[in-house]
């Protein structure tokens, strides 16, 4: 029996990819922490009214309220966090240490958590999915390396790994709906001090409405549907490496729609993330779905 899992993933993370894009046609004084309240919040209240209309919250089983309260925080950490990071040692360094540091620490977490074991064929994808995104990221960009940015990026890449275990235990007992619905709507209750402070007089502006719908229902409601599905079928490991297929995305997205030219470096980049993705859906797909 094959899974499709590794797909339902790999779809998320092309979703996750039209973030930047989205993020660069958004109107001046759109600020990434704000961008990122205004994600969760719009994504959080659709994630809600979907599990609803599916009463999805009326099949679930049990909620530890810990582990919701981790994968919120986590989610939430993880937004300010990264683009922190970017703003501090710029997009190609933060980005690379924030996204490709994520599927290295999910494994460690979900092997000292859920014993899970991810594999050897595995650590070769990701090895080759993250030199990938250095290539690709690096490409056609000026590197600035700034230590607290290193520091902000790496806790990105903690805080999403972390939260991608926490969701994995409450998947086993619960609707994938309902799940990201919680997470989301009480990770949206962790940004509400940015209201005091940040700007949000461009969701006035036709394009600042369509960005924050945009985010909100593709790269959040839509896309965690995705992923919440396919993380209840493959590990936090697997799941983790194939979420590297956003950059992929974005770097090609980058090209066709804002005029960015692609390098030999970032070509071979794309190359070599594409062989990683191939190699853990291929292995997915060969292994016996869990229990």
């Amino acid at each position: 029996m094959k899974t499709n899992g590794p797909w339902l993933v790999l779809a998320a993370a092309v979703l996750w990819g039209t973030t930047g894009t989205a993020q660069a046609l958004a109107p001046d004084g759109a600020g990434p922490a704000a961008i990122g309240a205004v994600r969760l919040i719009v994504g959080g209240v659709a994630l809600l009214a979907l599990a609803i209309s599916r009463r999805a919250f009326a099949h679930s089983e049990r909620w530890p309220v810990w582990t919701v309260l981790i994968a919120a925080a986590c989610m939430a950490a993880y937004q300010l966090l990264f683009f922190a990071g970017v703003a501090r040692t710029g997009v190609a360094v933060g980005t690379i240490v924030g996204i490709g540091s994520a599927p290295i620490l999910a494994g460690a977490i979900g092997f000292l958590a859920r014993g899970e074991r991810p594999g050897r064929l595995w650590g070769v994808a990701t090895v080759l999915a993250v030199v990938g995104c250095g290539l690709l990221i690096a490409g056609g960009r000026s590197i600035h390396v700034d230590p607290s940015g290193l520091l902000l990026a790496t806790g990105a890449g903690a805080a999403y790994a972390s939260f991608t275990v926490a969701s994995k235990d409450l998947l086993e007992h619960n609707p994938p709906e309902a799940v990201m619905a919680s997470i989301f709507c009480a990770g949206a209750l962790f940004l509400v001090p940015l209201f005091r402070t940040a700007n949000f007089s461009w969701l006035a502006q036709p394009a600042g409405l369509g960005v924050a719908l945009h985010l909100g229902l593709v790269t959040v409601a839509l896309a965690y549907s995705l992923f919440a599905r396919g993380l209840s079928q493959v590990s936090v490991a697997t799941a983790a490496t194939l979420t590297l297929a956003e950059p992929l995305t974005a770097g090609t997205l980058g090209v066709f729609l804002l005029g960015e030219r692609l390098t030999i470096v970032a070509g071979l980049g794309i190359l070599i993330i594409f062989t990683g993705l191939v190699l853990v859906t291929a292995n997915q797909r060969s292994a016996a779905p869990p229990p």
